[in-house]
């Protein structure tokens, strides 16, 4: 289990604090990448500097991105925090049992933890992107927690279970990454409308579904061209259907 493979994304950030904070956070639990989606501030700022005390280096070297689908574009499997529930957000995860699906993962290719903004969290088609939800729950009635203590929490329960023998071990299974399985649903789109599976004016009704079912599968490299290919014969069989019904109306 790699933690070099783990990256920690923060989309928006509003609070030099906040990200100094995560920085140090991420030197004690030994997590290396921090990466950046279209900070409100500067990571490099004295505050962000103050904050991270020693893991200074962690802001030096953090990359920033223009958007959530180019920061996880490497990675294969992405967990996304939220506090919202709704028709769309299920199947959540809390920090414990995310780890202990996490860990094994790593083994597979690069996974990403990421985190929304500070006042709005992550939007639903940001969700879209990542295969598994984590919520951390609370009793009070502030819900929502400070960015910073949220990474705190799920790294603190991934360095509990660090380093014990958990779940499935991927071995050399080598994952998809995120771009692959974006590749992946934008054929299933494609194909699902041409033979009438999706309703056109909202398809992503239930293609969430599809990809909350395969992000619960962790789908591999083999296992995602396999589906690409399933998709391609109902795509040759759709064709023929096409021409058929082409000639017979040509007949007439």
């Amino acid at each position: 289990m790699n933690l070099d493979n783990l990256s920690v994304v923060l989309v928006e950030s509003r609070g030099e604090r906040n990200i100094g904070s995560v920085a140090r956070a991420m030197a004690n639990f030994g997590v290396s990448d921090l990466r950046l989606v279209a900070p409100v501030v500067d990571h490099l700022h004295d505050e962000a500097r103050k904050m991270a005390v020693k893991a200074t280096p962690l802001l030096e070297q953090a990359t920033v991105y223009p958007d959530l689908k180019s920061a996880l574009d490497d990675c294969h499997y992405a967990y996304a925090t939220t506090r919202r529930f709704g028709k769309y957000r299920v199947d959540f995860h809390h920090p414990d049992s995310a780890a202990k699906e996490l860990l094994p993962l790593l083994d597979g290719g690069r996974v990403a933890l990421v985190f929304g903004r500070e006042d709005k969290g992550l939007k639903t088609e940001e969700l879209d992107l990542c295969q598994r939800l984590i919520t951390i729950p609370t009793c009070g009635s502030i819900a929502s927690m400070n960015l910073a203590q949220s990474v705190v929490i799920c790294l603190y329960e991934l360095g509990k279970q660090y380093g014990e023998a958990l779940g499935k071990v991927q071995g050399e299974r080598k994952l998809a990454n995120i771009e692959q399985l974006e590749v992946l649903f934008d054929h299933m789109r494609e194909t699902l409308l041409r033979i009438k599976y999706l309703n056109p004016q909202n398809p992503e009704h239930i293609m969430r579904s599809y990809r909350q079912m395969f992000g619960r599968a962790a789908l591999d490299e083999r296992e995602v061209r396999i589906l690409r290919g399933l998709m391609s014969e109902i795509d040759i069989v759709e064709d023929e259907r096409r021409a058929l019904l082409g000639s017979v109306d040509g007949n007439d």
